[in-house]
């Protein structure tokens, strides 16, 4: 069985730490066992890798996230890129189309898709092993994994059983339909008939699906699909695939699940309510203070309060209503303020945009020791970066120079350039140009060895 993790999302519902590139499962607020900083990703990624799962496991993501899934789960992480962001059928179709054609899976192979961000228990993943049994020994199109409520939430859809009868050595049920959010009472009464937790994990022979996108006309090749991605509909696979489908059987899962999707319940299961620099005082009940900026923040007797503080922005909230954000952010439109790369991470420390129309962004950016970014060009900007600590070899038009904290590196427009940190590096890079976005930029090649025979020693 093939596992695939889908990693999506807008990075509205954490903000202002999470943003387009860093969504929800990238936020290092969780502790690890070691009592490390971890995210939801790197969670679940040492939760597969402790259950046998993770060598058979892929992540599915889109382009802007691929960098920061090298850099927190590692750069071997077998990844499939989405084009652009689409929803979860374009996402799942692109994915078989990448598992047949590229990587050579059998039709009759079992595929599990699950949401990247899942907070449980290793036992989780234990009922996702089965998944690949109860398929084959149900023979169904699509088996599901539902979660037993532990109460009548109004939050998640819910999958209802045909009859209380389980069948297989599994215990699976025969699904009848499907309840989106429903009301407290609707809730009571499914859960009276035994209905589960929708957590958004399911299975099926890769060749079910791929009938399904020929059915559509669709192709079946990956770097078909990825030219047609574009003009693919924007529709979940619920939608388009599971509630259309009558032959469907769900898994019981009783323990512990929890969607953190909002700053209340991610909350609940930090391991400390301060996290950063800042005063909480004593008298403050329920109050959390997440600050990734190096200024001081102080909360004096305040209750049930979030305050999250990051490069873009300040968030402020009670707790019970920190799911409105999405909805108060609906038209915020910002790039990034802080992302991390495979080579590090970078803040926006300032932006200003004069009326001439020239932009000016000033960046602090770490590399780690060994790491290197792309070799690369500009064609709307310059930069300047001035080193504040560290070692690192610079080559810029194939000619290598070695720099060290207090130099100052001038790179004009067009100017082919990359940096390969000796020890862990910090500079500040201030760029100048008519148009100041990630985009403008030309890599030539990833790899320093690669880089280093474009050059001549200088």
């Amino acid at each position: 069985m093939k596992l695939v993790l889908l990693s999506g999302g807008s990075g509205k519902r954490l903000w202002p730490l999470s943003n387009d590139s860093r969504s929800k499962q990238f936020l290092k607020v969780l502790e690890s066992p070691e009592g490390n900083s971890e995210s939801m990703v790197q969670r679940v990624w040492r939760q597969l890798g402790d259950n046998g799962l993770s060598e058979s496991s892929f992540i599915a993501t889109g382009r802007a996230q691929v960098e920061m899934i090298q850099s927190q789960v590692g750069q071997d992480t077998r990844i499939i890129v989405e084009p652009e962001r689409r929803d979860t059928f374009p996402a799942i179709a692109l994915t078989a189309t990448y598992l047949y054609s590229i990587v050579g899976v059998s039709p009759d192979e079992i595929v599990a898709i699950l949401p990247v961000d899942p907070y449980v228990e290793d036992a989780f993943f234990a009922t996702v092993a089965q998944l690949e049994h109860t398929l084959q020994e149900s023979e169904g199109k699509l088996a599901l994994i539902g979660v037993v409520p532990s109460y009548p939430s109004e939050k998640y859809g819910y999958i209802i059983p045909k009859n209380d009868a389980t069948q297989g050595s599994t215990g699976y049920r025969e699904v009848s339909h499907f309840q989106e959010k429903p009301d407290r009472e609707q809730a009571e009464r499914l859960i009276e008939r035994n209905a589960l937790w929708n957590c958004g994990v399911f299975a099926f022979k890769l060749g079910y699906l791929l009938d399904i996108l020929a059915s559509k006309g669709l192709p079946l090749n990956y770097e078909e699909m990825q030219k047609k991605y574009d003009s693919l509909e924007k529709i979940s696979f619920d939608y388009e695939v599971v509630e259309k489908e009558k032959d469907i059987v769900v898994l019981p899962y009783d323990g512990f699940w929890k969607d953190l999707g909002t700053w209340n319940t991610l909350t609940e299961e930090m391991s400390h309510q301060q996290v950063g620099r800042g005063v909480v005082t004593e008298d403050c009940v329920n109050t959390s203070l997440i600050n990734e900026l190096d200024i001081p923040v102080a909360i004096i007797g305040t209750n049930d309060l979030i305050v999250a503080v990051s490069p873009d922005g300040i968030l402020v909230t009670n707790k019970a209503e920190s799911p409105r954000i999405k909805e108060v952010l609906k038209a915020h439109n910002q790039r990034p303020m802080y992302e991390e790369r495979r080579w590090g991470h970078y803040r926006v420390v300032d932006y200003v945009k004069y009326d001439e129309g020239n932009e000016v962004l000033t960046k602090r950016i770490r590399v780690l020791q060994g790491k290197n970014i792309s070799y690369q060009l500009h064609f709307k900007r310059s930069e300047i970066w001035t080193i504040i600590s560290g070692e690192a070899e610079i080559i810029l038009n194939e000619k290598l120079h070695k720099v060290k904290a207090g130099d100052v590196v001038r790179i004009p427009e067009g100017t082919k350039h990359s940096i390969l940190a000796v020890t862990d590096v910090e500079l500040i890079e201030v760029q100048t140009g008519s148009e100041l976005i990630e985009e403008d930029i030309v890599r030539f090649c990833m790899d320093w060895d690669e880089i280093s025979r474009h050059q001549f020693i200088s």
